[in-house]
């Protein structure tokens, strides 16, 4: 019994002492995250469940503060809660607040979790927006890439591009430090007030860069992009406000 209790405790530290997903960031910054799947019908017991740990936690002084998105899209419900760190060292800190609501989290949010996953990031604030507060909503786009140094090299060059044109990056890039075997490498987190937003034309960040260095030095970076990019894959995401702090 110590065991399984130790794990949850752990469990309950990696999911509740997390911050803000957009909040502004310093260089390298940790950002931790753990997706979480609900239960089918689930939904609502476990949005009351997330309710009763954060009054608990409040209630025993806790500090930490953390985001709750709602996925748009895909399979199922799916949650991620999200946190920046300003170093590597502020993973070793415990939260006593997280630990005296321990019932909380046996009793009311972990019946109705199918799984989680956990991942670790850091933060690219040289190629990035450096956003400030939490938007409402985020469009996340994945990389899953073969040669790390390539993709960096593409994205720092199209980034430049960018600010040279509109005066700052698009969004804020993250490379990932951990995770499991289907973790992406690389994701920029992009904010948008509603989806109107997104009707609003503007030039891609290709025609932006070629624009800047010409067709013949443009294709060649294409080239790196092609010959490093797996994968990609986007979802939009919710600011759930009530389930944050």
């Amino acid at each position: 019994m110590k065991t399984i209790r130790l794990s949850i405790i752990t469990l309950s530290i990696a999911i509740f002492s997390i911050g803000n997903l957009t909040a502004q960031e310093k260089a390298g910054e940790i950002l931790t995250s753990t997706e979480i799947t609900v239960k089918q019908g689930h939904r609502a017991q476990f949005i009351d469940g997330v309710k009763k740990w954060k009054e608990c936690y409040l209630e025993n002084n806790g500090q930490e503060k953390w985001n709750m998105w709602y996925r748009q899209q895909g399979e199922g419900n799916f949650y991620i809660m999200s946190g920046m760190k300003a170093n590597w060292a502020e993973l070793d800190k415990e939260d006593k607040s997280g630990d005296a609501c321990y019932a909380v989290l046996i009793n009311f949010i972990m019946p109705h979790i199918e799984k989680t996953n956990r991942r670790v990031a850091q933060s690219m604030p040289e190629v990035s927006k450096n956003s400030s507060g939490a938007a409402q909503n985020i469009m996340v786009t994945y990389y899953q890439v073969k040669k790390d140094y390539l993709f960096e090299e593409v994205i720092t060059a199209v980034s430049e591009a960018i600010k040279n044109k509109e005066g700052s990056a698009r969004g804020d890039w993250f490379k990932v430090r951990f995770g499991g075997l289907d973790t992406p490498d690389f994701f920029i987190s992009l904010p948008f007030e509603n989806y109107a937003d997104l009707d609003i034309k503007r030039d891609s960040p290709a025609k932006i860069y070629t624009d800047l260095v010409g067709e013949k030095k443009a294709s060649e970076m294409w080239e790196k992009w092609f010959e490093t990019l797996d994968k990609s894959w986007s979802y939009t995401y919710k600011l759930e406000s009530e389930l944050s702090n």
